[in-house]
């Protein structure tokens, strides 16, 4: 009997220990929230790089990672940066997330940083990021919107826009997207007749959009959230048929909005980070055989985000939180052998005996000395109500 429980007892401490020798990993995103539709995809990207580095047998000699997930709503710092503190007090080494920008900067600012944990968003693009005090635990694999601002411009002049009005999400992100849009706007010589915010939340947007009509343009810039205020837009715009014409940011960008008008956006167009490189083409093989649509905002950001992380780990030989932020911008800009989606065990081998790698995966990563991504667009454009690539820019 004795020699059972002792046979008992090790069984159970053989399998709490291999548990307990998990890597746990954290991943904040809007579960719930304006970009709601939008998530799932990417919490799912970014669980296949870690699952995909678990399976490989490679990573720190056959270790595995348990992913914990946490809810930034995308709008509410409070709920958001108790969620990481849940995370974090959990004991994750890092965090794929935040989203969008106004919480991705509270969650760096308030948790992360202090706790010398690192973020490595792949979608909050806000250009007052750029500045944080990360002591350098914060990094993005999207790029900043004082970019990006100046692409949709561009787009905006290209397709023979003379007149805009402008409507933004009242948070950080709309805020920075949209000065940075209407000032590259007037550069290019586009009259932009009115730039006024939004709050998301609200049943009927036909006040703020009487007070854009008033204004009067050939288009309307809605720089918000697609499952929000920036809908509400859209919506009340063509119900008094003040705008059918319709600029979309990268928030704006997403099936759930076709889905809700189809055809009736036929003219309208927009642009998000985005590739159409060799890494984007692999991505989309890679994720499509892991049952996960590529074709969403920030998917391949968000595989990207995981891989840089898992690479972190393995180049300092140790899944520990200063490893990770003392290894990211290594593994991340080379030199080395180049490192698409699906070869993270080849990664992890070459890192493993000494070799030097250079990840390009799926949005052809490049960081700046702050650690954001360069980072290049996609001009979309709605034809027969979907969401159609026109070109990489």
């Amino acid at each position: 009997m004795r020699k059972l429980i002792i046979a008992a007892f090790l069984f159970v401490s053989t399998i709490s220990t291999s548990v307990l020798a998990d890597i746990k990993m954290g991943i904040i995103l809007g579960f719930t929230g304006p970009i709601e539709s939008l998530t799932p995809a990417m919490r799912d990207s970014a669980k296949l790089a870690f699952q995909e580095a678990s399976d490989s047998g490679s990573l720190l000699g056959g270790k595995k990672i348990t992913v914990l997930e946490g809810d930034s709503t995308c709008v509410d710092s409070a709920a958001a940066q108790a969620a990481a503190e849940k995370l974090v007090s959990d004991g994750v080494v890092a965090i794929m997330g935040a989203d969008c920008s106004g919480v991705t900067g509270a969650i760096a600012t308030n948790v992360a940083v202090p706790n010398g944990v690192v973020m490595i968003s792949p979608s909050a693009t806000s250009p007052g990021l750029t500045d944080l005090a990360d002591n350098g635990y914060f990094f993005r694999t999207a790029p900043s919107d004082a970019r990006g601002g100046q692409i949709l411009a561009d787009i905006t002049k290209d397709r023979g826009v003379k007149s805009v009005a402008v409507s933004y999400t009242n948070n950080d992100y709309g805020k920075g997207l949209a000065d940075v849009y209407a000032a590259a706007a007037k550069a290019h010589g586009i009259k932009v007749t009115a730039v006024t915010a939004h709050e998301d939340g609200k049943a009927d947007y036909s006040s703020e959009v009487a007070t854009l009509a008033a204004a009067g343009g050939d288009a309307v810039a809605v720089i918000g959230y697609l499952d929000q205020g920036g809908k509400g837009i859209i919506q009340a715009s063509l119900d008094s048929g003040a705008f059918d014409t319709f600029i979309l940011s990268d928030g704006m960008i997403g099936d759930s909005l076709t889905d809700a008008f189809g055809k009736e956006l036929n003219k309208s167009f927009g642009s998000l980070p985005g590739s159409t490189g060799k890494g984007a083409g692999v991505f989309a093989t890679v994720a499509k055989a892991g049952g996960i649509d590529s074709s969403g905002p920030y998917t391949g950001e968000s595989y990207d985000a995981g891989a840089l992380i898992v690479l972190a780990m393995q180049a300092g030989g140790k899944a520990d939180r200063a490893t990770i932020q003392k290894n990211v911008m290594a593994v991340a800009n080379g030199p080395g052998t180049k490192i698409y989606p699906g070869e993270l065990k080849k990664a992890l081998d070459l890192l493993a005996s000494g070799k030097a790698i250079d990840y390009e995966g799926a949005t052809g990563v490049t960081f700046t000395g702050v650690g954001e991504a360069e980072g290049s667009f996609l001009e979309k454009e709605i034809k027969k109500g979907k969401f159609k690539t026109k070109k990489q820019r």
